[in-house]
This record gives C-alpha cells, structure tokens and sequence, in this order.
C-alpha cells in the first residue's frame, strides 16, 4: 500500500508541475456552467421581454384595425431604408376591407425567407398573432349573427399540471447532469494519456517497471491518480454550477433550479464509480496506442460513447435497456431524484456495478498488457 501510495504521489506532482495540461482538462469543469448560465438568463430575457418585431406591411390603411392589433403585440411597421423590411413582408390584399364587410376570409400575404434560421422565430411570431385575430374577428362575426361563439368550441379542454416548480427545474437540471457526468470524463483525459503514452515516450515506463514495483500496483496508482483528476472535475463543476445557477431568474418562467447539498452528496457517490472506469478506459487506451497524439485521436473517439449515452439519457430517448447500463442508468437516477420522484435504488445498483465491472475488465486488460514488451516500449 505505500508504494501505491508513493506511486499516486508521483503522478500527482508530475501533473502538478504540467499546468497547462492540468487546467486544460479543467477548463470544461469551470467554462461550462457559466456558459449554460450565460445562455439561459439571454433565452429567458428574450422569453420574457421580446424585442419589437419589424416587418414591412404592403397596403396597412386597408385594415387599420389589424395594422393596430399587431402594433399592441410588439409587431409594427419598419422604417424605411432597414434591413428588416427585407426580411418578413405582410401583404394586405385590397379588396381586404369589402371580403371583411361580406363575411368572407379576407386574403394576407406573408412573404418570408422560411430556411433562415434567424427569421423561423419571427414568422412563427406573426402566424400566432394573426391566428389570434383570425379568432378574434370569428367570435365577433358569430355574436354579430346572435350565435354564441362557445358554439364552436364543442370541448373545454382543463390541464391540471400536477408538475410543481421544482420538477419542472428538474429538466433544466437533466441537462446540467450530463454535463457534470461528462466532465469526470473530460478532467482526467489528459492526465490518462501523459501517464501512460507520454511516459512512455520519455522512457520513463520502462524505467518505472524496473523498480521494486508490480505492474497490478503501478496499473491501480495509475488509475486512482486519474480517478482523482476526474472526482476534482466532478466537484468543480457542481460548485460552480451551485453558485452560477442561481444567478439565473429562473422564477421568470415559473420554475426554480436548486442544486441541494443532498444532490450534491448523491451525484459525488455516483460519480466515484464513473470516475474509476472513465479512468480505466481512458489508461487502457492510451497504453494501446503507440504515440501521445494517437492516444489523444483514440480518446476522442472512444469518448463518444458515454456521450451517446448520456445524451440519450438527458433527451429521454432512449430505449428502457438503456436504464440498467453504466452512464445512461446513473444519468436517469439522477434526474428522477431532482425532479422529487422516488430514488431508483435497483436501476443505479445494477448500473453501478456494470460501471465497476468494466473498470474492472479494463484495469485487469491493463496489467495484462504491461507484461508485454510490444505495449511498454510502443513497438
């Protein structure tokens, strides 16, 4: 235990006098929260106070009454000479006011760049509000014949939400769960492939299996050194997520994201697990390839599987199976127990020791491989 001790130790101050390689991993643990943030409170600003839409309105004196309707929802005429007149036209056909008069469907026109992703929000916009009008104008046409307009309306349809505000914040907080799940892959990324292609580029692997040590103690130093790198990730990015968030109004939309001390406890014992095999992955395959940069295209790819997982976890899209695997099954207990649903115990006992498992398999495939001359001296 001493040796595996001194051996942790090593790894730690080798990384310790990398900085830049350090904080590289780090960065995603502390950038992305904010990022989110940041993102959020512009999305909720637009959400809450959208901006005055202008739009160029072909022949508005044929229905002033519309023109009108429109400028109350934020909606009016631009100026002549600005780059939005090109962009959302409304055509206003001239026999508008008589096909009104005679209870006819007066003919608009919108004339719109629909494959612009910048304008689809604003002409969904200006549909919604002209529906509204359209409905509007259809219930005072039937009371001006003596019809009640409830007469159309054959279903009142009652929504109870029994959604309170904290599951609601539940969803927001999916997503901040994937990124945290993620980043115990990320933190220790470049530390797994410095301690084992980088050292054996330096030579300094074959130096380290000379000394009085076993490979199953050098593989299991390896592996908490990095475990560790992803555990300090992990805990980053929950207090920066804790302090961020709640800078954010999410009480604009109705809702509110706490991040308790309890899913702070509960997501740390669930990511010690992921943190083991995100680090056995991560050496396995770095000790299988032959140089630094090879390790590091190998990775990038390898990591896409938890990713996947991840994902598909966050957007509910996955398949029931993908409840019991590791990643996606830590993922989906999660989330249940921020929205205040019952803790899943036998989903996450099942995918932790699934996730213990392949740490396992990986870490064993490790010491295996350090026998070999081939894997040690990149041959």
């Amino acid at each position: 235990m001493n040796k595996i001790i001194a051996m942790v130790r090593k790894e730690l101050l080798d990384a310790a006098r990398d900085k830049r390689s350090v904080m590289a991993g780090l960065y995603y643990a502390i950038g992305t929260p904010l990022i989110m943030c940041g993102l959020f409170m512009v999305l909720i600003g637009q959400l809450t106070s959208p901006d005055d839409l202008k739009i160029r309105i072909t022949n508005p004196d044929k229905a002033p009454d519309l023109v009108r309707f429109l400028s109350n929802k934020g909606i009016t005429q631009g100026e002549t000479g600005t780059k939005d007149l090109k962009a959302i036209e409304l055509i206003i056909s001239p026999d508008y006011a008589k096909q009104m008069n005679q209870g006819k469907g007066a003919e608009i026109t919108i004339v719109a760049d629909n494959s612009e992703e910048k304008l689809q929000n604003s002409i969904r916009r200006l549909e919604k509000q002209l529906q509204a009008y359209s409905a509007e104008m259809g219930s005072l046409r039937l009371i001006a014949r003596g019809i009640d307009p409830r007469v159309v309306q054959p279903l009142k349809v009652n929504i109870h939400d029994q959604a309170t505000t904290d599951s609601k914040g539940g969803m927001i907080l999916g997503l901040a769960i994937f990124t945290m799940i993620y980043s115990v892959f990320i933190s220790g990324m470049n530390l797994a492939i410095d301690t084992s292609a980088g050292e054996r580029e330096r030579n300094s692997l074959a130096l380290l299996l000379s000394h009085p040590l076993t490979t199953r103690q050098l593989v299991l130093s390896k592996i908490i050194a990095v475990g560790l790198f992803a555990m300090l990730g992990l805990v980053l990015i929950l207090l920066v997520s804790k302090v961020a968030y709640a800078f954010v109004p999410w009480q604009e939309l109705g809702f509110s994201v706490n991040i308790t001390s309890k899913f702070m406890a509960l997501m740390l014992l669930v990511g010690i697990p992921v943190a083991l095999m995100a680090a056995c992955l991560q050496l396995f395959v770095s000790f299988m390839a032959k140089t630094f940069k090879e390790a590091q295209s190998y990775l990038t790819m390898v990591l896409f599987v938890p990713l996947a997982l991840s994902m598909a976890a966050s957007y509910n899209i996955a398949p029931e199976v993908l409840q019991w695997l590791p990643v996606s099954g830590q993922q989906q207990a999660l989330m249940d127990f921020v929205k205040g649903k019952d803790l899943p115990l036998l989903q996450l006992l099942v995918s932790t020791l699934g996730t213990l498992a392949i740490a396992l398999i990986l870490a064993f495939g490790m010491e295996k491989s350090l026998k070999s001359e081939k894997v040690v001296f990149g041959l």
